[in-house]
Protein backbone atom coordinates (compact mmCIF):
# COMPACT_ATOMS: atom_id res chain seq x y z
CA UNK A 1 0.00 0.00 0.00
CA UNK A 2 0.99 3.67 -0.96
CA UNK A 3 1.27 5.82 1.81
CA UNK A 4 0.53 9.36 0.87
CA UNK A 5 1.03 12.49 2.75
CA UNK A 6 -1.75 14.64 3.88
CA UNK A 7 -0.15 17.38 1.81
CA UNK A 8 -0.43 15.17 -1.44
CA UNK A 9 -3.31 16.51 -3.86
CA UNK A 10 -4.62 12.83 -3.49
CA UNK A 11 -5.81 13.93 0.10
CA UNK A 12 -8.37 16.53 -1.07
CA UNK A 13 -11.45 13.92 -1.26
CA UNK A 14 -10.83 12.89 1.85
CA UNK A 15 -10.18 16.42 4.23
CA UNK A 16 -8.06 19.25 4.62
CA UNK A 17 -4.93 20.97 6.52
CA UNK A 18 -5.80 23.40 9.06
CA UNK A 19 -4.05 26.83 9.07
CA UNK A 20 -3.77 29.95 11.33
CA UNK A 21 -4.59 28.40 14.45
CA UNK A 22 -1.01 27.48 15.66
CA UNK A 23 -1.32 28.83 18.98
CA UNK A 24 -3.82 26.56 19.30
CA UNK A 25 -2.44 23.72 17.94
CA UNK A 26 0.43 24.15 20.21
CA UNK A 27 -1.58 23.85 23.35
CA UNK A 28 -3.63 20.96 22.22
CA UNK A 29 -0.21 19.04 21.15
CA UNK A 30 1.30 19.71 25.09
CA UNK A 31 -1.96 18.48 26.90
CA UNK A 32 -1.76 15.51 24.37
CA UNK A 33 1.83 14.51 25.11
CA UNK A 34 0.10 14.40 29.06
CA UNK A 35 -2.18 11.59 28.32
CA UNK A 36 -1.96 7.82 28.75
CA UNK A 37 -0.69 5.86 26.21
CA UNK A 38 -0.39 1.81 26.57
CA UNK A 39 -0.31 -0.76 24.00
CA UNK A 40 -3.41 -1.37 22.24
CA UNK A 41 -5.78 1.27 21.13
CA UNK A 42 -7.83 3.48 23.49
CA UNK A 43 -10.74 6.28 22.73
CA UNK A 44 -12.06 8.61 25.06
CA UNK A 45 -14.69 10.00 23.78
CA UNK A 46 -14.14 13.32 26.39
CA UNK A 47 -11.21 14.40 28.36
CA UNK A 48 -11.86 16.93 31.02
CA UNK A 49 -7.66 18.06 30.63
CA UNK A 50 -8.73 19.00 26.93
CA UNK A 51 -12.04 20.05 27.70
CA UNK A 52 -11.13 23.22 29.87
CA UNK A 53 -8.35 24.81 27.88
CA UNK A 54 -9.21 28.05 26.46
CA UNK A 55 -8.18 25.94 22.79
CA UNK A 56 -11.24 24.00 23.06
CA UNK A 57 -13.58 27.23 22.66
CA UNK A 58 -11.00 27.81 19.35
CA UNK A 59 -12.10 24.59 18.07
CA UNK A 60 -15.57 25.20 18.36
CA UNK A 61 -15.52 28.57 16.81
CA UNK A 62 -13.27 27.99 13.77
CA UNK A 63 -13.61 24.34 13.27
CA UNK A 64 -17.37 24.13 13.97
CA UNK A 65 -18.64 27.29 13.59
CA UNK A 66 -19.49 27.95 17.15
CA UNK A 67 -21.04 24.46 17.87
CA UNK A 68 -20.69 22.60 21.02
CA UNK A 69 -17.69 20.43 20.86
CA UNK A 70 -15.92 17.39 22.97
CA UNK A 71 -12.53 17.01 22.80
CA UNK A 72 -11.17 13.40 23.23
CA UNK A 73 -8.08 11.48 21.93
CA UNK A 74 -7.15 8.22 20.77
CA UNK A 75 -3.87 6.84 21.62
CA UNK A 76 -1.68 3.50 21.56
CA UNK A 77 -0.31 1.30 18.73
CA UNK A 78 -1.93 0.11 15.60
CA UNK A 79 -1.43 -0.81 12.12
CA UNK A 80 -4.82 -2.84 11.09
CA UNK A 81 -7.29 -1.40 9.60
CA UNK A 82 -10.46 -3.55 11.59
CA UNK A 83 -13.50 -1.15 10.61
CA UNK A 84 -14.47 2.12 9.28
CA UNK A 85 -16.58 4.75 10.41
CA UNK A 86 -18.29 7.70 9.72
CA UNK A 87 -20.47 10.70 11.41
CA UNK A 88 -22.57 13.54 9.87
CA UNK A 89 -20.15 16.03 10.51
CA UNK A 90 -16.70 16.34 10.09
CA UNK A 91 -14.10 15.13 12.50
CA UNK A 92 -10.62 16.86 13.51
CA UNK A 93 -7.29 15.23 14.03
CA UNK A 94 -4.30 16.55 15.82
CA UNK A 95 -0.92 14.24 16.49
CA UNK A 96 1.82 14.22 19.07
CA UNK A 97 3.67 12.44 16.35
CA UNK A 98 3.61 11.17 13.20
CA UNK A 99 0.65 8.92 12.32
CA UNK A 100 -1.46 7.25 9.42
CA UNK A 101 -5.41 7.30 8.72
CA UNK A 102 -6.46 5.09 6.27
CA UNK A 103 -9.41 6.12 4.22
CA UNK A 104 -12.22 5.53 1.94
CA UNK A 105 -14.98 7.80 0.92
CA UNK A 106 -18.61 7.11 1.64
CA UNK A 107 -19.60 7.09 -1.83
CA UNK A 108 -17.72 3.88 -2.05
CA UNK A 109 -20.17 1.73 0.04
CA UNK A 110 -21.99 -0.21 -2.63
CA UNK A 111 -25.40 -2.34 -1.29
CA UNK A 112 -24.00 -1.80 2.30
CA UNK A 113 -20.28 -3.04 2.18
CA UNK A 114 -17.25 -1.56 1.04
CA UNK A 115 -13.94 -2.91 -0.65
CA UNK A 116 -11.33 -2.51 1.42
CA UNK A 117 -9.59 -2.01 -1.72
CA UNK A 118 -10.77 1.13 -1.93
CA UNK A 119 -9.19 2.01 1.05
CA UNK A 120 -5.96 5.18 0.67
CA UNK A 121 -3.63 5.54 3.32
CA UNK A 122 -2.18 8.73 4.34
CA UNK A 123 0.44 9.82 7.03
CA UNK A 124 -0.27 12.97 9.09
CA UNK A 125 2.66 14.55 10.47
CA UNK A 126 2.61 15.30 14.21
CA UNK A 127 1.80 19.11 15.10
CA UNK A 128 -0.51 19.21 11.63
CA UNK A 129 -4.17 19.92 12.07
CA UNK A 130 -6.44 17.78 9.52
CA UNK A 131 -10.21 17.84 8.94
CA UNK A 132 -11.58 14.38 7.95
CA UNK A 133 -14.85 15.13 5.85
CA UNK A 134 -17.83 13.67 7.04
CA UNK A 135 -18.15 11.90 3.50
CA UNK A 136 -14.92 10.12 4.59
CA UNK A 137 -14.81 6.59 6.43
CA UNK A 138 -12.22 6.45 8.81
CA UNK A 139 -10.91 4.77 12.41
CA UNK A 140 -8.32 4.24 14.69
CA UNK A 141 -5.51 6.20 13.90
CA UNK A 142 -2.02 3.57 12.97
CA UNK A 143 1.23 4.51 14.64
CA UNK A 144 4.50 5.56 12.12
CA UNK A 145 7.23 4.21 14.70
CA UNK A 146 6.10 1.07 16.55
CA UNK A 147 7.98 2.62 19.72
CA UNK A 148 6.40 6.14 19.90
CA UNK A 149 2.95 5.01 19.25
CA UNK A 150 0.58 7.72 18.48
CA UNK A 151 -1.79 10.02 20.70
CA UNK A 152 -4.30 11.80 18.24
CA UNK A 153 -6.95 14.38 18.99
CA UNK A 154 -10.53 13.47 17.88
CA UNK A 155 -12.89 16.40 18.11
CA UNK A 156 -16.64 15.76 17.06
CA UNK A 157 -19.47 17.77 18.25
CA UNK A 158 -20.98 17.05 21.57
CA UNK A 159 -22.59 13.43 22.38
CA UNK A 160 -20.94 11.68 19.29
CA UNK A 161 -19.71 8.39 19.90
CA UNK A 162 -21.78 8.25 23.28
CA UNK A 163 -24.64 5.91 23.94
CA UNK A 164 -26.44 4.92 20.93
CA UNK A 165 -30.12 5.77 20.81
CA UNK A 166 -32.33 3.19 21.72
CA UNK A 167 -34.61 2.84 18.49
CA UNK A 168 -36.35 0.45 16.10
CA UNK A 169 -34.03 -0.37 12.80
CA UNK A 170 -35.77 1.09 9.73
CA UNK A 171 -33.43 2.55 7.18
CA UNK A 172 -30.74 0.96 5.72
CA UNK A 173 -27.93 2.72 7.64
CA UNK A 174 -29.73 1.83 11.00
CA UNK A 175 -28.34 -1.59 11.40
CA UNK A 176 -24.97 0.26 11.32
CA UNK A 177 -24.98 2.56 13.88
CA UNK A 178 -23.20 1.70 16.82
CA UNK A 179 -23.22 4.86 19.02
CA UNK A 180 -24.93 8.59 18.70
CA UNK A 181 -23.50 9.95 15.72
CA UNK A 182 -21.54 6.71 14.78
CA UNK A 183 -22.07 4.49 11.47
CA UNK A 184 -19.72 1.21 11.79
CA UNK A 185 -18.59 -0.93 9.17
CA UNK A 186 -16.87 -3.54 10.70
CA UNK A 187 -14.50 -6.49 9.31
CA UNK A 188 -15.47 -9.60 9.86
CA UNK A 189 -12.10 -10.41 11.38
CA UNK A 190 -12.40 -7.43 13.39
CA UNK A 191 -13.05 -8.23 17.35
CA UNK A 192 -15.51 -5.51 17.18
CA UNK A 193 -17.47 -8.51 14.36
CA UNK A 194 -16.49 -10.61 16.88
CA UNK A 195 -18.76 -8.35 19.40
CA UNK A 196 -21.62 -8.19 17.28
CA UNK A 197 -21.45 -5.50 14.84
CA UNK A 198 -22.67 -5.70 11.38
CA UNK A 199 -20.17 -6.60 9.03
CA UNK A 200 -20.09 -3.67 5.97
CA UNK A 201 -15.82 -4.30 5.01
CA UNK A 202 -15.24 -6.93 1.91
CA UNK A 203 -11.39 -7.90 0.96
CA UNK A 204 -8.52 -7.62 3.18
CA UNK A 205 -8.20 -6.25 6.85
CA UNK A 206 -5.63 -4.30 6.00
CA UNK A 207 -2.50 -4.84 7.79
CA UNK A 208 0.03 -1.87 7.31
CA UNK A 209 2.96 -2.98 8.95
CA UNK A 210 5.56 -4.16 6.34
CA UNK A 211 5.19 -0.41 4.81
CA UNK A 212 5.87 1.96 7.48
Amino acid sequence: MIIHSVFDPAFQPYGQIVTGLEETVQELVTALAATPQGPAVEYVPTDPALQELPAATEVSEHCFGGMPVQLGWCNGHNTRLNCLEYHRDSEFNLGTEDFILLLARQEEIEGGLLDTEKVRAFKVPAGVLVEVYATTLHYAPCHCDPDKGFRVLVALPWGTNTDRPVMENRTAEDPFLTARNKWLLAHPESDEARGGAKVGLTGKNIDIADVI
